[in-house]
């Protein structure tokens, strides 16, 4: 019998599809890109953040970031066109900087706010997080995503605001997903021993370090994820039945 006290959630592919990521919160903010930086470009946190990408710009060796910089002109000044155009790059692939991701959060901010997002989170989720509360355990989420963009998406979904639910909120900041001491270090900032706590992914990489950590770990097979294979860990698809507290 599997018992635990706290559950620790990944969201993209765990609690709300991969498509809403994909398809409607990266296209948003790229779509939004150029005019927020436009509209926010003296304020001292954003010139702080554009210094910061226009430094990692120039160190970036990937060919489409060199090609870029030169068609721009090594020494000419880099304008906000040409800097949403590099942060439109780095979402076309994939790649989470710090930076962007910030930027991403800001944007998001805004969209969640006019009521243009809302988060659909799997049928099963609102509910099963509402029990789990209920039932006593302490809920935590580590997502790529950032944690100001984890409390949009949870404070703005179909069931209305659920952040009152979690008490840990973890991103890259605590240390990559893929890395056994980044699972440890939440299960001691969450002030419990590994054992304790329950990790639900979509990615393998990451339940392989959670696991070998000491955390109990489950695979989540939902519709739409890209990877469907579970490798030796239990697969589950709907949490309607899943009560940790009472063992499973």
């Amino acid at each position: 019998m599997m018992t635990v006290t706290h559950i620790l959630l990944d969201i993209e592919g765990t609690t709300c599809p991969v498509s809403f990521v994909a398809e409607v919160l990266f296209p948003y903010a790229s779509s939004c890109l150029e005019r927020y930086l436009e509209q926010h470009q003296d304020e001292s946190e954003i010139k702080s953040l554009l210094q910061s990408v226009e430094m990692a710009w120039k160190e970036d060796v990937h060919p489409e970031a060199i090609a870029l910089l030169e068609e721009q002109g090594q020494d000419s000044p880099i304008g906000i066109k040409a800097v949403a155009h590099y942060l439109k790059q780095l979402i076309g692939r994939d790649i989470k900087r710090t930076e962007l991701k910030d930027l991403q959060g800001r944007i998001w901010r805004s969209g969640y706010a006019s009521g243009e997002l809302i988060a659909p989170l799997f049928d099963d989720v609102p509910e099963a997080l509402n029990r789990w509360h209920d039932a006593g355990l302490t809920l935590a989420v580590y997502s790529s995503g950032s944690v100001p963009a984890q409390k949009l998406l949870y404070g703005h979904c179909q069931a209305g605001d659920l952040i009152p639910l979690f008490k840990h909120w973890f991103d890259t900041k605590t240390g990559v997903k893929q890395a056994k001491e980044s699972y440890l270090k939440i299960a001691q900032s969450m002030g419990t021993a590994p054992s304790d706590v329950l990790f639900i992914s979509d990615a393998l990489q990451e339940l392989e370090a959670a696991d070998a950590a000491g955390m109990k770990t489950l695979f989540s097979d939902r519709e739409g994820n890209p990877a469907r294979d579970a490798g030796r860990f239990e697969r589950i698809s709907d949490y309607s039945r899943l009560n940790p507290a009472d063992g499973f």
